[in-house]
C-alpha cells in the first residue's frame, strides 16, 4: 500500500533530472570561470597585496636567469617593491651591468652570482653564495629553447644534457636550496617559470614544451605538499614576451615586454597555483582550451604552423 503512494519515475523523468543536474555543474563551472576571469581585470580590488607582502616574505629575492629578459625584469620589479635581490646568471658583465642600473634606480641592495645553469657543478658555489641571507622569494626563470622557429624532433637541433639541466634540473635544485630555509620560517613564495606552451602537448616544440610541462607538474604538486607550511609556490606560463630567447618579437596584443608582463604578474601570485601572468594571456588560454586537442595534433596544423607562423613569427622578430 505505501509503495503504491510513492509516485513512479519514468526514464524521461531520469533523464530530465540528470540533464538537470549536468547543467547546474556546467553553470557552476561557468561561474568559477567568470570569477577568476574577474580577479584579473580588478586585481587591486578583488585581492589587493599590501604594500608590505613581499618584503615581509623574507628580505632578499633570488632571481635565475637574471642577466636580461624576464629574469632582469623580475629583479627590476622585485627590487621596487623593496626586496634585496640575488641575481643568478651566466655572463658576468650583464650581471655587473644590471646590478648597478637596480641599485641606482632602487637604492636595494644587489648581490650576483655568475653561474652557467647548463653545468650540474655550480649548485653548491650557489648556496655557499646565498649564506646567511634571509631569501623570501625566489624566481626559477632560466631556461633555454633549443629551437626558436617550430620544426619537427628529427629536424631540431641535437638534443644534449643543456637542455635537461637548464629548463628542469635547474628549478628542482634551486627549489631545494632555498625551500630548506623557507620552511622554517613558515613563509616564502617561490614562482617557476613554465610557459603557454608547457600546457598542453605541443608538436613541433616538442622538447621544450615536455620540459615546460615538467615545471606545471613540479610546482603544483610541491605547492600541495608545502601549501600548509604557508609557502606558497606558483608556476608562471607566459605565452608571447618580447626577449631575447623569443627574438625580440615586437609587443602587441598579445605578445607583451618583459615589464609590463613582470608587473602584471607579481599583482597574482595569491591567484592560484597556475597562472598565465597577464590579463592577455589568460584570455588566450580559455579561448585555446575551448579548441581539442586533435585539432593541434592535426597534419594540417602542424603543416599551416611550419610555414605560415614560420613566415608570422620572422616578420615580428626585431633588432634588440
Amino acid at each position: 500500500m505505501h509503495a503504491s503512494l510513492l509516485p513512479s519515475l519514468t526514464m524521461e523523468d531520469y533523464q530530465h533530472q540528470l540533464l538537470t543536474v549536468i547543467g547546474g555543474l556546467i553553470c557552476f563551472c561557468a561561474l568559477v570561470k567568470c570569477i577568476r576571469f574577474m580577479k584579473y581585470v580588478f586585481p587591486h580590488t578583488w585581492s589587493a597585496l599590501p604594500q608590505a607582502f613581499f618584503p615581509s616574505l623574507g628580505e632578499w629575492a633570488v632571481v635565475t636567469g637574471a642577466g636580461d629578459g624576464l629574469g632582469k625584469a623580475y629583479s627590476f620589479e622585485l627590487a621596487k617593491r623593496g626586496l634585496n635581490v640575488v641575481m643568478i646568471s651566466r655572463t658576468l658583465e650583464k650581471l655587473q651591468r644590471v646590478a648597478a642600473d637596480i641599485e641606482q634606480a632602487t637604492g636595494q641592495k644587489v648581490k650576483i652570482i655568475q653561474a652557467d645553469f647548463t653545468k650540474n657543478s655550480v649548485y653548491e658555489n650557489i648556496e655557499k653564495g646565498l649564506q646567511g641571507l634571509e631569501i623570501g622569494v625566489l624566481v626559477n626563470n632560466v631556461g633555454m629553447l633549443h629551437n626558436p622557429l617550430p620544426c619537427r624532433f628529427l629536424n631540431a637541433p641535437d638534443i644534449d644534457e643543456n637542455l635537461v639541466n637548464c629548463n628542469i634540473i635547474s628549478a628542482t635544485k634551486m627549489t631545494q636550496i632555498i625551500l630548506k630555509q623557507m620552511e622554517p620560517r613558515q613563509k616564502g613564495l617561490i614562482l617557476n617559470l613554465s610557459s603557454g606552451l608547457g600546457t598542453f602537448p605541443c608538436p613541433l616544440y616538442t622538447m621544450y614544451s615536455a620540459s615546460k610541462a615538467f615545471i606545471c607538474t613540479f610546482s603544483k604538486a610541491l605547492q600541495a605538499e608545502y601549501r600548509a607550511k604557508g609557502i606558497i609556490i606558483q608556476v608562471v606560463a607566459p605565452y608571447g614576451v618580447s626577449t631575447p630567447m623569443t627574438m625580440h618579437q615586437k609587443p602587441g596584443l598579445i605578445t607583451k615586454t618583459a615589464e609590463e608582463f613582470v608587473s602584471e604578474s607579481l599583482d597574482y601570485v595569491t591567484f592560484g597555483d597556475e597562472i598565465f601572468g597577464c590579463l592577455a594571456h589568460e584570455i588566450l588560454a580559455c579561448v585555446l582550451r575551448l579548441i581539442p586537442l586533435w585539432v593541434f595534433h592535426s597534419d594540417r596544423l602542424q603543416e599551416a604552423v611550419l610555414h605560415l607562423f614560420t613566415s608570422y613569427l620572422k616578420k615580428r622578430w626585431r633588432k634588440p
